[in-house]
């Protein structure tokens, strides 16, 4: 086996051909070049497969898997970064774009800032076609130093693209694996946040695809968690309200795991019970009234519009 890599990308992927093509082509031309991108082809039934055996044959940073059945986007996040043999660690959509001096600029963020463990950009909102569509504001202190704050911050100030970001490898595999209840995605980057600060850089180098197509993009609670875990399509096990539970829970559980002391568990702990509180009536109304719950980013359109070429590899010159 040759010798590990500095950063390893995990890349999961289920029926991408539209534009993993573009993705690929992102990343592969990035500046930094001292990384694997390992990808997981959850059982695609398009041409993915066919995509991810070309580009392997042309790049030998590429180990190309596939799962034998669906096994959903959260047991297939978890398998890329088990099968993750650098020191840093970085998960990657086949959707979205990179510009090319992304993973150079996070790692050299990270290098400069050791009490980091996370480093990551300013983000934009691209179409199905490319196109800059809106900027997407970063409006969560995750720089703070104290934990607590951090953790008040990323409960009511929003939310950012973090889950994308640079994170040191061995703070990843200290938290809980990527679940599959509602915002299970909030609860592991928040988690990744009680272990120690961001590093944010103040620059738009992360492309996020917003399209039709893309996972995720329904209202209906449970068919969401059915794509991160198809068990969790079973009304009988899994109804709205455990997968609403599941997900208060698991913060509870992420503040006992995180390495606190004692008056920070107790600050964070009362920090989450204002948060449950403020949120109790619109959960009962949601439930009541069988309404979903869509999560919005904070956006704002593009004054002036932007082209991608030269920001982003095989985007132009």
């Amino acid at each position: 086996m040759t010798a590990a890599p500095r950063l390893s990308i995990g890349l999961p992927v289920y029926n991408g051909e539209k534009y993993l093509p573009e993705a690929l082509d992102a990343l592969l031309g990035q500046t930094f070049e001292d990384f694997e991108l390992i990808i997981s082809d959850n059982a695609s039934t398009d041409e993915t497969s066919g995509i991810c055996h070309s580009y392997q044959e042309r790049d030998s940073r590429i180990r190309y898997f596939r799962q034998a059945r669906n096994i959903g986007l959260a047991p297939n996040h978890n398998f890329v970064m088990d099968q993750a043999r650098g020191e840093l660690f970085k998960s990657a959509h086949h959707d979205d774009l990179y510009a090319r001096d992304l993973l150079e600029r996070c790692i050299g963020a990270l290098d400069e800032h050791p009490e980091a463990i996370l480093a990551y950009t300013w983000s934009a909102a691209i179409d199905g076609t490319g196109v800059v569509t809106h900027l997407i504001d970063y409006t969560t202190s995750t720089s703070l130093p104290r934990a607590p704050e951090r953790f008040e911050s990323m409960l009511f100030d929003g939310w950012g693209d973090d889950y994308g970001g640079v994170v040191r490898l061995g703070t990843l595999r200290s938290i809980a694996p990527h679940n599959s209840y509602h915002f299970a995605d909030r609860v592991f980057t928040t988690e990744l946040g009680l272990h120690g600060p961001f590093y944010i850089i103040p620059e738009r180098l992360h492309f996020r695809r917003v399209h039709a197509e893309q996972a995720g993009r329904c209202s209906d609670v449970r068919e969401r968690c059915a794509i991160l875990d198809p068990r969790r399509g079973d009304p009988l096990w899994h109804p709205a309200v455990r997968l609403y539970v599941e997900y208060a829970s698991g913060y509870v559980r992420a503040i006992r795991r995180a390495p606190l002391s004692p008056s920070e568990r107790k600050e964070c702990y009362w920090t989450l019970t204002k948060w449950i509180g403020g949120r109790a009536t619109p959960f009962l109304s949601r439930t009541l009234s069988r309404r979903g719950l869509v999560a919005e980013d904070k956006l704002h359109d593009v004054e002036v519009p932007f082209s991608l070429n030269g920001v982003v590899a095989g985007k132009g010159t």
